[in-house]
């Protein structure tokens, strides 16, 4: 018979969320959303292999609104993911590891990838989609 005296393990509702984990947790997350990027990728290259029809119709899809959607998002994972791998190089190289330094990072990179993906797409956009 199961013991129910014994301590429960804490999970999410006993911890506070602080940037620490956030960074920890996007950085995981852009990862993997920037594999299906890169599949998306490899798709286009596919279609455009395929002629001209199929590129059209690939064509379509990523300029549609969710397309759209799909490529800011995926430049923003791009984003975090280079500039959180730069604090993780520095960290590797023994800076960085008080508390503050630590949340600051963490701050950095998440505002430092917006700022940069707004960047981007901005030059984007002004120069009509030919950066």
């Amino acid at each position: 018979m199961a013991n129910r005296d014994r301590p429960l393990s804490p999970h999410l509702q006993v911890y506070r969320w602080q940037a620490q984990m956030v960074s920890s947790i996007l950085h995981r997350a852009t990862g993997i959303f920037n594999v299906l990027g890169a599949l998306v990728l490899v798709c286009g290259l596919m279609h455009l292999a395929s002629g001209p029809a199929s590129w059209a119709q690939f064509m379509e899809c990523i300029r549609s609104p969710i397309g759209f959607l799909f490529l800011f998002a995926w430049s923003w994972t791009i984003a975090y993911h280079l500039i959180n791998g730069i604090r993780h190089i520095v960290q590797d190289a023994g800076y960085g590891f008080s508390i503050p330094a630590f949340v600051r990072s963490s701050w950095i990179s998440l505002i430092g990838s917006l700022v940069l993906t707004v960047m981007v797409w901005l030059i984007v956009i002004t120069n009509g989609g030919a950066a």
